[in-house]
């Protein structure tokens, strides 16, 4: 084993998990704002917006996460600059940045999974506490707010601790449109160091390290959140 490097390009990993860091929480701040009305329409209806929620929940959890991040950046991305003026407007630094695009492809993929564990988890929720706050006059905002939201959340953090987790192991498909999370800068150590197992190593602790974060901070969640009794 040789360390030599590490010294060198310390900096960059860095730079690499303040990414992965903001990759993983935008997209699973923005997917689990897609996530939650998905989830309840398949609950709730209408049966077209239902059947909208389910479709979209069985396309990408049917495809591979590294195609949807192919399809919008090589494919969504190759549209912008035929579009006339595009390229003269505030909105071409970020059409032709990949950074957005990853982080549509991976918030869509959160919403997809999430929704289905979130129909799940407005399912769990007992009927006679939804009716006993309807009882009391609540409006169904209101109860949705109060009640039916926070218990569904409530019942669904451990696997929701998890799938987390699963988000933050896909990462590092973002290196294959030029996002260089820890393991794009895995890569680039590799192909300059000419070292293998040295720089896999340590991107396999840097992920085992955050992966812990993760699962202690819902464990410390779920301390916080009162049980029913």
């Amino acid at each position: 084993m040789q360390w030599y490097w590490l010294p060198e390009y310390l900096p960059k990993f860095v730079d690499g998990i303040i990414l992965t860091l903001q990759l993983l929480s935008i997209s699973i701040v923005l997917g689990m704002a897609l996530a939650i009305p998905i989830g309840l329409v398949q609950v709730t209806g209408p049966r077209w917006l239902a059947a909208l929620a389910r479709g979209f929940c069985t396309i990408i959890r049917g495809t591979p996460l590294l195609i949807q991040l192919w399809l919008l950046y090589y494919g969504l991305g190759a549209l912008f600059p035929l579009v006339p003026g595009i390229r003269e407007s505030f909105m071409w630094p970020v059409l032709r940045d990949a950074f957005p695009y990853a982080i549509l492809a991976f918030s869509l993929s959160v919403a997809g999974y999430e929704g289905e564990v979130m129909r799940g988890a407005f399912k769990s929720v007992p009927k006679g506490e939804l009716e006993a706050a309807s009882a009391f006059g609540m409006s169904r905002f209101t109860r949705l707010r109060r009640i039916w939201l926070p218990r569904a959340l409530q019942n669904v953090l451990p696997t929701l601790a998890g799938e987390f987790v699963l988000a933050l192991k896909s990462t590092p498909l973002a290196a294959t449109i030029t996002v260089y999370e820890v393991y794009g800068v895995g890569s680039i150590v590799r192909q300059e160091t000419y070292r293998t197992y040295e720089p896999l190593l340590l991107v396999a602790g840097i992920y085992v390290l955050l992966a812990a974060v993760i699962v202690l901070l819902f464990r410390w969640l779920e301390s916080r959140v009162p049980r029913p009794v």
